[in-house]
C-alpha cells in the first residue's frame, strides 16, 4: 500500500507530532511505501523528499521536521479519491493517509471532513466521532445518556464571559457546586494545554481566562483525588462486519499513570522524562481492568469510534468509584505514549498496530463507499 503520513498542523501540540508522526512512519511494514506531508503552524501542507522519511528510519530518536519548499505545496481536489493530492509536479496517490495530528485541526473531524470529501482512506474516528469527542462537554452529555458515571463538571460558554452578570453567577455556582480545588480546562484542546488546577476564586478567575485563549467553551470540573488508569481501544463500533478481525473492537490491558507533578499536565507528559511513572498493568483487582476494559468498550462505541481511542478514567481513592474522564481519538505514539504501549503488553507490536490501524481504515471505508449517496 502508498501510506501517506500527515503531521504537523495548527495546534499546540504541533511539536508533540512531529514525534508521534516520525515513531508511525517508522512502524510502518517496510513492504509498504510511506509519504511524508507536514503542515505548517500557519497551515500550509508540504510534501517531504524521500530524505525526510530516511532520516528518521535509520535514527529511532528523530522527531520529524518541515521542509516548505514551494513546488513541493499539496493541494486537494476533493472527489478524485486515492489521487486527491496534488503538487505543482503533478498528482499523488495514496491508497489511506495515517493523520498523526493531535488535537485543534487534526482531532476535531476537520481533516476528517476534508477526506471524506476527497473520497480516500483514513485511520481513525470519523468526522462525527471526532468532533463530538474533541468536545469534552458534548462527549460527557452522551456517556450520561450510555449510563457512564463522568466527574461533576459545568459549562462556561464566551457568550457568558461577554454578559457580566451571568458570568458572575456561573462563577459562583461553580464554587458553590464544586468546590475548591477544581480544574479548569478549555472544552476542545488536549495535552492539557490551557488546563490548570485551582484552588481558590483569584486562581479561577485567572485560569478561567487563560483557558478562553484556547476555545470558546470551558469546562469546569469537580477536583479528585483519584488514580488515572487509561486503555486503549480498537476496532470500528458502526459498521464492523463479524468475519474481519481489523474490525471488531477490542480493549487492551489498561494503564495507570502515576505523576511526579501536581497533576499530569503538558510538562509531565512531554518535557519531563521523569514526569510520570507508566505501570501497565495498573496495579488493580482483575475485576476492575475487566469492568475499566468494558466500560472503555462502551464508551467508544457509545460514541461511533473507529480506528483507535484512548480511554481514560479515575478511580477515587477514597470511594473505589470509577469515572470516565476523557478520550483521544489520536492518541500519543510517542516512544513513552501508553497508548502503543498498552496495545503492545497485550501482545499486539507497534508495527502490527499500525498495521491493523490501516487495515480497519480500508475496510471502513469500503463499507460506506458501498452506501446510496444518490438516486
Amino acid at each position: 500500500m502508498n501510506i501517506a503520513v500527515i503531521y504537523g498542523g495548527r495546534s499546540g501540540e504541533h511539536e508533540i507530532s512531529l514525534v508521534s508522526g516520525a515513531a508511525v512512519a517508522r512502524g510502518i511494514s517496510k513492504k509498504d511505501s510511506v509519504t511524508l506531508i507536514g503542515i505548517t503552524k500557519n497551515g500550509m501542507w508540504y510534501l517531504q523528499d524521500k530524505a525526510e522519511y530516511e532520516r528518521i528510519v535509520k535514527d529511532a530518536k528523530a522527531s520529524l521536521s518541515i521542509a516548505e519548499k514551494p513546488e513541493n505545496l499539496v493541494s486537494i481536489v476533493p472527489g478524485k479519491g486515492k489521487k486527491s493530492f496534488c503538487t505543482a509536479n503533478g498528482e499523488l496517490e495514496f491508497d489511506v493517509i495515517f493523520p498523526v495530528l493531535h488535537g485543534t485541526y487534526g482531532e476535531d473531524g476537520t481533516i476528517q471532513g476534508l477526506l471524506d470529501m476527497a473520497g480516500i482512506p483514513y485511520v481513525g474516528c470519523g468526522t462525527l466521532a471526532s468532533a463530538l469527542t474533541m468536545d469534552k462537554e458534548k462527549t460527557k452529555q452522551v456517556l450520561e445518556t450510555a449510563g457512564i458515571p463522568v466527574v461533576p463538571y459545568m459549562c462556561m460558554k464566551r457568550i457568558d464571559l461577554n454578559d457580566s452578570s451571568r458570568y458572575d453567577e456561573l462563577f459562583q455556582k461553580a464554587i458553590d457546586t464544586l468546590g475548591f480545588p477544581m480544574f479548569v480546562k478549555p472544552c476542545c484542546a488536549g495535552s492539557s494545554n490551557g488546563a490548570n488546577r485551582v484552588s481558590n476564586p483569584k486562581e479561577l478567575s485567572f485560569y478561567l481566562m487563560e483557558a478562553f485563549s484556547w476555545d470558546d467553551k470551558v469546562i469546569i470540573e469537580k477536583c479528585v483525588s483519584a488514580r488515572e488508569i487509561e486503555c486503549s481501544v480498537t476496532g470500528n463500533a458502526v459498521s464492523a462486519h463479524p468475519a474481519n478481525e481489523a474490525e471488531s473492537v477490542k480493549a487492551y490491558i489498561p494503564g495507570e499513570i502515576i505523576p511526579t507533578h501536581e497533576f499530569y499536565d503538558y510538562d509531565a507528559k512531554y518535557n519531563d522524562p521523569n514526569g510520570a511513572c507508566l505501570r501497565i498493568p495498573a496495579d488493580i483487582s482483575t475485576d476492575m481492568i475487566e469492568t475499566i476494559r468494558s466500560t472503555a468498550v462502551k464508551a467508544y462505541k457509545a460514541l461511533d469510534c473507529s480506528g483507535l481511542s484512548r480511554v481514560d478514567f479515575f478511580i477515587d481513592k477514597e470511594s473505589g468509584k470509577l469515572y470516565f474522564n476523557e478520550i483521544n481519538t489520536i492518541p500519543g505514539f510517542t516512544p513513552i505514549s501508553m497508548f502503543p504501549k498498552m496495545c503492545e503488553k497485550a501482545g499486539l507490536s507497534f508495527e502490527a498496530l499500525v498495521n491493523l490501524l490501516t487495515e480497519e481504515a480500508v475496510l471502513r471505508f469500503e463499507s460506506r463507499s458501498r452506501l446510496q449517496t444518490t438516486r
